[in-house]
């Protein structure tokens, strides 16, 4: 039976929203305690883009580490854009974040793509790869506590996290190469397009390594409501100012991913990125689904309305959750 996650990317477009980043933090942590209350093994995912005009998280490890002290159920999945990172500060913070989540952290490393944030932090395309190696090996080396070499220096982290050996490293990317680099050097991989699951799959093969990756995304985003036309109706326009901003960012760029720009909600249904469905159609589809598919919730798509956010999510656990094995990736 499939895993699920749950996206938080915290945007407070002035063109969606009147709400405060302080209060689209609050509201996101207020959602996440009430998750957390149902029970489930469920991952929460804290996003990264930096100097977003709409305020994308740019800080994951800081609202992950709030979280962790409100919650005790739910994995805490914390994105790393490696190439923009020091090693050895994410080894310190997502440490910290396992000891306060008590073993509840796990990190999924990204390359970076957008290209105004690789100016930002001063990073070329073409140094992606070998930043990503570099930056996992780090993580490993210094989870394990001892001194190493790093840079030629000599390097210690601690404390090491809760976890034995150390939190899940899942690994992203749009391209055959990130899914061979995920199978040699990660734990894991959730990559931006699905035919990149077979390159991932067959690189674990020729390594005699079991794979681990997210298959499919039945749904994409998945909304459950009792009413589809009119709460697509009303979250349409949340959703495409979300996919034609990713869709901008993946033009400027070399990556290839799900999102694609769309002029209207018509438009943007037919993509089928994001789906608002009955709990019925979704428990219907539910006996076909594969232990490694994935339904992904993304309750505050482009900071959508509180009241409808709250509905379609509470719609999803009392009505879709308790009638499904839900299973960890």
């Amino acid at each position: 039976m499939p895993s699920v996650m749950i996206k938080y990317e915290c945007r407070a477009p002035a063109a969606t929203t009147s709400l405060s980043f302080a209060d689209t933090y609050d509201l996101t942590l207020e959602q996440i305690a009430w998750i957390d209350a149902q029970g489930y093994p469920v991952t929460i995912n804290f996003c990264e883009h930096h100097g977003s005009e709409d305020g994308y998280l740019p800080s994951p490890m800081m609202l992950a580490a709030a979280a962790a002290r409100i919650t005790r159920n739910v994995r805490l999945q914390v994105n790393v854009i490696m190439p923009f990172s020091d090693p050895l500060r994410v080894a310190e913070d997502v440490a910290v974040l396992d000891q306060l989540s008590r073993g509840r952290a796990e990190v999924l490393l990204l390359g970076g793509y957008v290209g105004r944030e690789l100016e930002m932090f001063g990073v070329e395309p073409n140094q992606r790869g070998c930043l990503m190696e570099e930056g996992v090996r780090a993580l490993k080396q210094a989870w394990r506590g001892e001194v190493f070499e790093y840079r030629g220096r000599a390097a210690r982290v601690t404390p090491r996290p809760l976890q034995a050996p150390h939190p899940t490293i899942f690994m992203g990317g749009s391209s055959a190469p990130a899914a061979r680099r995920a199978a040699r050097e990660g734990d894991g991989f959730i990559g931006g397009m699905p035919q990149l699951n077979a390159v991932y799959a067959a690189e674990c093969e020729r390594l005699g390594k079991t794979p681990r990756y997210q298959a499919e995304m039945p749904f994409s985003f998945l909304y459950v409501s009792e009413q589809p036309e009119q709460d697509w109706a009303a979250l349409a326009r949340y959703a495409l100012y979300e996919t034609n901003c990713y869709a901008q960012w993946q033009q400027d760029s070399d990556q290839d991913m799900m999102f694609s720009s769309a002029l209207d909600a018509d438009a943007l249904k037919a993509l089928g990125t994001y789906q608002v469905t009955t709990a019925e159609q979704v428990l219907h589809r539910a006996p076909a689904m594969e232990d490694n598919d994935a339904l992904v919730l993304h309750p505050l798509v482009g900071a959508l309305e509180t009241r409808l956010s709250w509905q379609l999510l509470r719609n999803f656990f009392r009505q879709v959750a308790p009638n499904i094995a839900i299973t960890p990736l």
